[in-house]
């Protein structure tokens, strides 16, 4: 006797279709407070305003986000991948310091001149909202941990380096990596790519001439 066919499922669809709404709203919300971010900064940038804009409810908002601050970790998030963060993972995996310490450079400049402007204006909402303030010192807390781990196999390649040596080498990585450095860069070379050539240069010459390279030494590898 043939066995009678299983049938299908509704719960299982109407929990795919739910889920498949609230993705909807979240990309709604997240290009929302995007727009106003560009467009407006700080002023009515609330739970209220963005859903209201987005039209849903602010428990919408709430049971998705959380705060303001989860708001913007996900537009971080939202950002990350088109920037080309993701290629973090293998450069935390490379073995070579000097292609890790390319890398990780490349990296981070390539992901502050995709949204250059964006991230200026939540940079500066950052310096006097806490909340926002917050959020970048923690995304900056982890590339300060990156940088010391690429200046760990530096130290491993070219010799071992006092703790302080090693602390004030990463810090030099941590600040010369940063936006605000990376920004300045990018306006006085004209472009986004003079930027990035020029804080390699600096970057190795920093780095290479702490440990005991002279900076032409240094910088021949770029040439």
């Amino acid at each position: 006797m043939a066995k009678p066919k299983a049938a299908s499922c509704p719960r299982a669809y109407s929990l795919g279709r739910r889920q498949e709404l609230s993705d909807r709203k979240r990309a709604k919300i997240l290009a929302t407070a995007r727009a106003q971010l560009e467009s407006n900064g700080l002023l009515n940038f609330s739970l209220e305003s963005i859903a209201q804009q987005s039209g849903v409810t602010r428990q919408t908002v709430y049971n998705l986000f959380g705060t303001r601050a989860g708001l913007l970790e996900a537009l971080f998030d939202q950002l990350a991948l088109p920037g080309g963060m993701e290629r973090m993972r293998s450069v935390m995996r490379e073995t070579n310091a000097e292609s890790a310490l390319t890398s990780f450079v490349d990296v981070f400049c390539g992901f502050w001149g995709k949204d250059r402007l964006l991230i200026r204006r939540i940079h500066g909402i950052a310096a006097t909202d806490p909340e926002f303030g917050a959020a970048v010192e923690a995304r900056n807390r982890r590339r300060q941990g990156a940088a010391a781990r690429i200046v760990g196999l530096l130290d491993a390649t070219h010799g071992k380096q006092t703790g302080q040596e090693h602390s004030q080498r990463a810090t030099t990585l941590w600040a010369l990596t940063s936006f605000e450095f990376f920004d300045a860069l990018a306006d006085g070379c004209g472009s986004i790519a003079g930027a990035a050539q020029l804080v390699q240069s600096l970057v190795k010459g920093a780095l290479f001439y702490a440990s005991g390279q002279s900076a032409r030494q240094a910088l021949k590898g770029r040439r």
